[in-house]
């Protein structure tokens, strides 16, 4: 054995204190954004049967919830609204008393500092779950950058820090940076679902937002998950578009593309975790199967070394928590 020659990496590995010095990639509280579902009604509390610990919130228990994302020390949420009535043109998106619209401003009324993001999109308030126009069983392009305009308008006007399109209508960005620049609202940024696939994992999401599609499936609007060079031409037309925040959706399948996007482009970039990957960890958890705050860390870690900036994730409040307690 004397005269082998190799490595020996396990030196830095020895204990805790020396792995900790050579650490390379940190999960932090300000990396985290919340997910919270907001819903017309008094005392309502539902829970998302298929996402254990994630709740339909009326606002007279909104301030709770955000009084303890802020004691929490996490820095920023994004608010999706469940509205008491839908129609065609999901009007309740846009509507300056919309349940999205009223959250924001009771959130920025109590909670000025937090950062408040809101997502704008037409599918949890139109009737038939789709993120645009519908015309003769398609879903028009052009006619809906108008009303997701106004969607972004109405949003900022309610106080809004952060637009955040999620629909993947093309020009979305363009449309909606332009309609908020001539409104005065050029120091707002936008923060673009860039890279959205259309993905299995949204399932439980569709759930707590009651925004499943009533007829076919969104495959012509979001990206095929085969696709991997598409990826590159949607965030680059964002980006020339004036995003200011590119996103990648779902995370946990996409890995390869963040890190792609983080080669190329130097705009802060988002990973959602979305709620497929949540109700798989909770379910297995459940069940006995995983430690679930060793898994849960291992996969936002992974999504930071991948090279996501910001998570979007329901499982922020458990990931503050845990960070404290390794203090």
């Amino acid at each position: 054995m004397n005269d082998l020659q190799f490595k020996r990496h396990r030196r830095l590995r020895a204990n805790e204190r020396i792995r900790s010095m050579v650490r390379e990639t940190f999960v932090r509280k300000e990396d985290l954004i919340y997910p919270i579902f907001v819903i017309e009604g008094s005392k309502i509390k539902n829970e998302v049967p298929s996402m254990p610990g994630v709740y339909q919130l009326s606002l007279d228990l909104l301030d709770e919830e955000v009084q303890s994302v802020v004691d929490l020390g996490i820095p920023s949420i994004i608010l999706f609204g469940v509205p008491a009535e839908k129609d065609d043109v999901g009007s309740g998106a846009y509507h300056d008393h919309g349940i999205v619209q009223k959250a924001i401003r009771q959130v920025k009324e109590k909670f000025p500092d937090l950062i408040v993001i809101a997502d704008t999109c037409l599918c949890e308030f139109t009737e038939h779950g789709h993120c645009g126009v519908v015309e003769n069983g398609q879903i028009l392009n052009d006619p809906s950058l108008k009303l997701l305009v106004e969607t972004a308008l109405s949003q900022a006007k309610a106080g809004a820090d952060i637009i955040a399109p999620s629909n993947m209508m093309d020009g979305f960005v363009a449309a909606i940076r332009k309609g908020l620049d001539e409104a005065g609202f050029e120091h707002i940024p936008i923060m673009s679902y860039s890279v959205k696939y259309a993905s299995a994992f949204y399932g439980p999401f569709r759930d707590a937002a009651g925004s499943a599609p009533q007829f076919g499936d969104r495959k012509t609007y979001q990206m095929d998950p085969a696709n991997r060079l598409e990826a590159f031409r949607e965030a680059q037309s964002d980006l020339e578009e004036g995003a200011d925040f590119l996103m990648v959706k779902p995370a946990l399948a996409y890995l390869d593309i963040i890190r792609e996007l983080k080669e190329r482009y130097t705009l802060p970039l988002v990973a959602y975790n979305v709620s497929g990957e949540y109700s798989m960890v909770k379910a297995a958890a459940q069940n006995g199967w995983i430690d679930e705050k060793k898994i849960v860390l291992e996969l936002l870690t992974g999504m930071k070394r991948a090279g996501a900036d910001l998570i979007i994730t329901y499982f922020a409040k458990d990931v503050a928590k845990w960070l404290d307690e390794e203090k």
